[in-house]
C-alpha cells in the first residue's frame, strides 16, 4: 500500500446524490462500501465532510443572518452528515468514531488528538464533525488541519470530476486534466482546488493533495494502492 494513513475530504454536495439538497441513500451507501474496502486493506481512515446539502454558512448573509451565525448552523450540518455517515458504516460493520470540534457529549467524543490517533491506530475511522469549531473556515481548511495534526500521508477530495482541470471540465469540453502538477503551479494559474486556506497549510506543511472521483467505484481503493487515479498535487 502506498499510504498507511489517509484523510478523505468528502463535500456535503456530493451526498446529495441526484437531489436538491438532503442525503441520498444510496449514494451514501456507495461511499461507505468504498471506504471499508480501504479499511479492511489495513489502511488509517479519517473523514471530513462538508455541509452544503444542509446549509452554507455564507448564503445565511443573504438571509440576514450573522454571517458567525450562519458559520455555526453549518457546522451543526456537518454534523448532520457526519451522523449519518458514521450510522451507514457502523451499519456494515466499520468500528467508527465521529469527534466533534464543538463539544456534544450526547452525540460524540470532543476532538482531542491523542484519542483520534489512538482510535486509527486501533482500526477505527474517525470522522472530524463541526469543521475546525471557528467561524470564517471551511471544511477544506478543516481537513488540512486535522490531516497535518494526525500526521496523515494524503488529503484525498473526493468530488465529482477526476481530477483538476486547466478550466472548468463541466463548462469547457476542452479542459486537459492535470496528472501531477505543483503547489506553486496551482497558485500561479489561479486553478480552483481547494479554499486558499487549506490549500496554504497543505503547502507550508508538504501534506500532499489528491483530487479525484469519490463516485466512480474502486477508485478510493486503487488510489491507496498506488495507481495514478485523479491529480497529485505536491
Amino acid at each position: 500500500m502506498k499510504y498507511k494513513r489517509i484523510l478523505l475530504k468528502l463535500s456535503g454536495e456530493a451526498l446529495m446524490g441526484e437531489q436538491k439538497f438532503g442525503i441520498d441513500s444510496e449514494r451514501l451507501g456507495q461511499y461507505t462500501q468504498e471506504i471499508k474496502k480501504v479499511v479492511d486493506a489495513g489502511i488509517q481512515v479519517a473523514i471530513v465532510i462538508g455541509g452544503g446539502n444542509i446549509y452554507r454558512g455564507i448564503q445565511a448573509e443573504k438571509s440576514g443572518i450573522d454571517r458567525v451565525q450562519g458559520d455555526h448552523m453549518g457546522m451543526l450540518a456537518t454534523l448532520i452528515n457526519s451522523m449519518a455517515l458514521q450510522s451507514a458504516l457502523e451499519k456494515i460493520g466499520v468500528q467508527t468514531r465521529l469527534m466533534s470540534a464543538i463539544q456534544m457529549q450526547q452525540l460524540c467524543e470532543p476532538y482531542i488528538r491523542r484519542r483520534a490517533v489512538r482510535h486509527l491506530e486501533k482500526g477505527r475511522v474517525v470522522i472530524f464533525g463541526a469543521g475546525t469549531g471557528n467561524p470564517f473556515f471551511t471544511t477544506d481548511s478543516a481537513a488540512s488541519l486535522r490531516a497535518i495534526e494526525i500526521e496523515a500521508d494524503v488529503v484525498l477530495k473526493g468530488t465529482r470530476v477526476d481530477g483538476v482541470y486547466t478550466a472548468d471540465p463541466e463548462k469547457n469540453p476542452d479542459a486537459q486534466r492535470y496528472n501531477n502538477i505543483s503547489f506553486d503551479e496551482v497558485y500561479a494559474k489561479g486553478l480552483n482546488v481547494m479554499d486558499m486556506t487549506a490549500f496554504t497549510l497543505c503547502k507550508e506543511n508538504n501534506l500532499p493533495i489528491i483530487v479525484f472521483d469519490m463516485n466512480m467505484p474502486g477508485n478510493l481503493l486503487r488510489l491507496v494502492q498506488g495507481a495514478e487515479v485523479g491529480t497529485l498535487i505536491s
